[in-house]
């Protein structure tokens, strides 16, 4: 899992493609660009019965260009960050920040895949890629890209996010997209992720005074207190799924939600008790309350 973290201190969250997968998909781009240059070719030299040696020569210089350069740029920009061979293996390639690529970092991928793929074999793309923790090559390096996964196991490894059930999001809908979360700090984001993604890790009464303290700091800073009968993890999870949708639509040219505060209503707990979730269990026994929140924008490190 790569932790790409945008500007507005999101994380992501985003699945790196490792060397298997990736080899296999340029192994697919190569084998559709050199069919269609070798067909192109012979089409065209056919044709073209009065050329002089030269002129072949060039002819086919400019083909390969074409195939090797020019069409996987193009392809890589109008699909934003897809080729054949990534579009069947689910893969995609982003900004280091998790935004689309653009044209630049297909163009620098393409031209600097020309020499560590085709002309020396794919060995220093291989190599770099084994050393690099995100499996990123040299044209990922120099472009600034990263080449993540789309499609992922539905299984989900321990240590995961809490991911609030559809219900909950549904219930609480109304109150989240009127939440102003411009006065959330950046440290208090990064303990949010930080403590949902170490769930599994920790003591139960741990975690649960740790989500408590931080739904309390939370609530303090957004005006939105936790809903009765809703577990502290689940209204940290819900308040992180929106801002991280707020994020996407931001990025990706949507409509982003009005700024500034804006009055909530008093949140109304549906019929029975929430679901609480799979990784968070409230302790036996007595918990102490939350205490005030801190001020200013760091003093949210986990413990470990």
């Amino acid at each position: 899992m790569s932790d790409l973290v945008t500007g507005e201190a999101v994380v992501l969250g985003l699945r790196a493609a490792k060397l298997p997968s990736r080899a296999l998909a340029v192994l697919l781009d190569l084998v559709v660009q050199f069919a269609a240059f070798f067909l192109v070719s012979l089409l065209l030299l056919t044709l073209l019965t009065d050329l002089d040696g030269a002129a072949a020569a060039a002819l086919v210089i400019c083909l390969m260009v074409f195939f090797l350069v020019a069409v996987p740029v193009l392809v890589e920009t109008l699909s934003r960050g897809q080729s054949l061979g990534k579009a069947a293996l689910g893969l995609r390639v982003v900004r280091v920040d998790g935004g689309p690529a653009g044209f630049r970092h297909a163009l620098v991928r393409a031209l600097v895949g020309v020499f560590e793929i085709i002309l020396l074999t794919g060995v220093p793309a291989a190599i770099t890629s084994l050393v690099s923790s995100d499996g990123r090559r040299l044209g990922d390096l120099f472009a600034g890209t990263l080449v993540v996964r789309e499609r992922v196991p539905e299984t989900a490894a321990p240590g995961l996010p809490v991911a609030p059930p559809p219900q909950v999001l549904h219930a609480l809908g109304p109150d989240l997209v009127r939440l102003d979360l411009s006065a959330v700090p950046t440290g208090l984001w990064l303990a949010i992720r930080q403590l949902l993604g170490r769930s599994g890790q920790l003591d139960d009464q741990v975690a649960f005074g740790m989500a408590q303290r931080l739904a309390g700091d939370v609530a303090a800073r957004t005006g939105w207190p936790v809903p009765a009968g809703l577990h502290p993890a689940l209204y940290l999870g819900a308040v992180l799924t929106e801002r991280q949708r707020r994020e996407w639509q931001r990025t990706s040219g949507q409509s982003a939600v009005p700024a500034g505060p804006q009055p909530l209503a008093a949140p109304q707990p549906p019929t029975g008790a929430w679901p609480p979730p799979a990784a968070f269990s409230a302790p036996a026994g007595p918990v102490a309350p939350p205490p005030p929140p801190a001020s200013g924008g760091g003093g949210f490190t986990l413990p470990g």
